[in-house]
């Protein structure tokens, strides 16, 4: 644990105070505790920062970075810290860089379908801008009214959009980045093709802050489909819910999004907020289909059908945008919701093939019975996405022994199925001690060596990714 006075010397603080302004340098141990935790359930252990700084823009950031890889100290880049693997959490201590002060949409082009922004912007708030324009920028990590641009692209983040849209990945066209030693660097372009050289843009997409600092990204954009409608189907059982969507896509029908609930995820939403879902039934798929005014009509009714040969009862589909709205709260309020029921949610994003998900779905439920833990299954199961939500008390030392032995069998499951540890939330520290089960030693050993040409002396982001030295 950190000691209350923060360990580094004064000259450095002063340095930083000329650089980003003393109004922008937070030493106080009170402005520093909140800056120990992201949103990942840790214990009770605290890894205090040594200083926050908020960065007004690049230059100044260039310029930290400099001291910090003179004089050997980390720097952990904070968003809106809604990171569920511990990807925020300083470690060593060090320099949190917090962007919420770079949070200007510099411009949104329409003749080209681009935008530029500042690494601070709400996704949201980007998506609102959009819109706007007559364009939509698809993804929606479920924290996407407060997450952050830089963020996303950190974790290269997903969400339900991803099935048919794709992930942040897909919308990166260009990023501006400092390196650990201070050096400014332009990745990618603003065409749409572009292959001269390796692709420095996917590298940093999802590095999660471990090879350079996002100062600027410039992301696609598509025209904005002029209608939406969701569907709420309800299956007897998982299995059948699977078949559903395979006999969706085998339709040749390709929803915006195709998402899975279970029965306790249902019933704990239900318990605090009632939002009219079905708590008897073993599954509920939540599904959005989009695209021009006259085919959405006709693909919602064919996705309803096929849902019924499938068995599914009870099939709700929105008749407006307040009704959409109102079945998406009560998918978004699962993780809300979980979190009410013990101090702590602890969720994993372990991904299998789509036809592995009753499996999957048989392995979790399997292993937090063997543990006594309560468990809340959902997902995005067109994709092979799974979040099951574990709730518990991480000061229950029993408890929280369970679950580190629970989750170990979770990925275990997860990698015989021919899956991997994580879909859209990353490594971070929670997940880098499996790194060795699902990558054989020479990916380990190349990404390792990429992360030493990025950044020699480990100075960015330490102990992510990989495990802990």
């Amino acid at each position: 644990m950190n000691t209350q006075l923060t360990k580094l010397k004064n000259n450095v603080i002063e340095e930083l105070k000329k650089i980003a302004g003393s109004a922008n340098i937070l030493t106080e141990y009170e402005d520093r505790y909140c800056y120990a935790y992201d949103a990942t359930a840790i214990g009770e252990e605290l890894y205090l920062p040594d200083v926050v700084i908020l960065p007004e823009n690049k230059y100044q950031i260039s310029e930290i970075l400099k001291i910090a890889n003179e004089n050997s100290i980390p720097i952990i880049t904070r968003g809106a810290g809604t990171n569920l693997v511990g990807g925020c959490v300083p470690l060593k201590g060090g320099i949190i860089l917090h962007t919420s002060k770079m949070n200007k949409i510099i411009n949104i082009d329409k003749n080209n379908l681009q935008c530029t922004a500042e690494p601070g912007v709400i996704v949201e708030k980007l998506q609102q801008e959009a819109e706007k324009q007559g364009l939509f920028y698809p993804p929606d990590p479920a924290s996407l009214k407060v997450s952050t641009v830089g963020g996303s692209i950190a974790q290269s983040s997903g969400g339900p959009r991803g099935f048919k849209y794709g992930t942040t990945k897909d919308y990166v066209l260009a990023l501006e980045a400092v390196l650990a030693d201070g050096t400014i660097i332009k990745t990618g372009g603003k065409t749409i093709k572009n292959v001269t050289g390796y692709n420095l843009n996917q590298l940093i997409t999802g590095s999660e802050g471990t090879l350079a600092i996002i100062t600027e990204a410039t992301l696609r954009l598509i025209p904005d489909p002029e209608e939406r409608q969701v569907l709420l189907a309800c299956f007897d059982s998982i299995d059948q819910a699977v078949k559903a969507v395979t006999g969706i896509i085998s339709a040749k029908i390709t929803p915006s999004t195709l998402d899975i609930m279970d029965k306790n995820t249902m019933q704990t939403i239900e318990k605090f907020h009632k939002t009219g879902l079905p708590t008897d039934m073993d599954a509920v798929l939540v599904l959005e289909v989009d695209g021009f005014k006259e085919s959405v009509g006709v693909q919602a009714e064919q996705v309803a059908g096929i849902c019924r040969e499938f068995g599914a009862e009870n099939i709700r589909t929105s008749r407006n945008r307040q009704e959409a709205d109102e079945i998406w709260f009560a998918r978004r309020s699962a993780f809300g919701a979980v979190a009410r029921l013990s101090p702590n949610v602890l969720t994993e994003d372990a991904v299998v093939p789509r036809n592995k998900i009753p499996d999957m779905v048989r392995n979790i439920r399997r292993i937090a019975d063997k543990y006594n833990l309560t468990v809340c299954i959902m997902g995005h199961i067109g994709d092979g996405n799974i979040h099951p939500n574990f709730s518990l008390d991480l000061r229950n030392k029993d408890e929280a022994k369970r679950f580190e032995k629970a989750v170990e069998e979770l990925f275990d499951a997860a990698l015989s199925l021919g899956g991997t540890l994580s879909g859209e939330h990353g490594i971070g520290f929670s997940k880098s001690a499996f790194m060795h089960k699902a990558l054989d030693k020479k990916n380990l050993e190349l990404m390792k060596s990429i992360k030493n040409v990025f950044d020699p002396k480990g100075i960015l982001n330490p102990d992510k990714v990989f495990e802990r030295r």
